[in-house]
């Protein structure tokens, strides 16, 4: 259990930070701003959450949100750091496995696509498509401190298949992939509407 006497520790006001083993790296550091965008992500499913709650699957978005927390742990104890047993959360290769089983389960009512998918389309999957770009943007993250630093793989693994379920969501959103708006080449270039 965590708990939090205080918000405010004044400790980062030089702008550093302290990291889950007690070591302090500056708030720029590649592994802060690994856990800053997997933080960013969580809270963007939480605005996905709250003004959509009607959308479906939302004990499933519930589950990614503490997932992603247990991302940020990993993130924010090095692997170097002396190991102490049950003092450590890791993520696990089960938890992009679950992510797999619910892509497939979704994906098999979608009609295939025939083009790149516009984002947008009805609000829950213009805010899962904006999730997934934030995702990306954590893995890109973590792929920058994973050529730094040892990281637990299974990290990049997670954030790879929740952006492709954070995309195929957007499409069961958009009435089942009905309401998708389609990439069409050139066509900007034409002046067709």
């Amino acid at each position: 259990m965590v708990y939090l006497s205080r918000i405010y520790t004044k400790t980062g006001d030089q702008g550093d930070t302290g990291l889950g083993d007690g070591s302090r790296v500056a708030k720029d550091h590649p592994r802060v701003a690994a856990y800053g965008s997997v933080d960013e992500l969580n809270a963007v499913l939480g605005l996905l959450l709250a003004f959509q709650p009607e959308a479906g699957e939302a004990g499933l978005l519930r589950g990614i949100q503490n997932d992603l927390f247990d991302v940020g742990a990993d993130l924010c104890v090095p692997q170097t750091s002396p190991e102490k047993p049950g003092e450590r959360l890791r993520v696990r290769p089960e938890q992009a496995a679950r992510l797999e089983a619910a892509i497939d389960r979704l994906n098999a009512g979608l009609t295939p696509l025939t083009s790149f998918v516009l984002p947008g389309g009805r609000p829950a999957a213009a805010w899962c498509h904006l999730a997934r770009t934030v995702c990306r943007r954590a893995e890109r993250d973590v792929v920058t401190l994973a050529r730094t630093e040892p990281i637990n793989p299974a990290i990049i693994i997670y954030l790879n298949r929740l952006s492709d379920f954070l995309f195929v969501l957007a499409r069961v959103y958009n009435d089942q992939s009905k309401g998708d708006v389609l990439w069409v080449p050139g066509q900007s270039m034409t002046g067709a509407p």
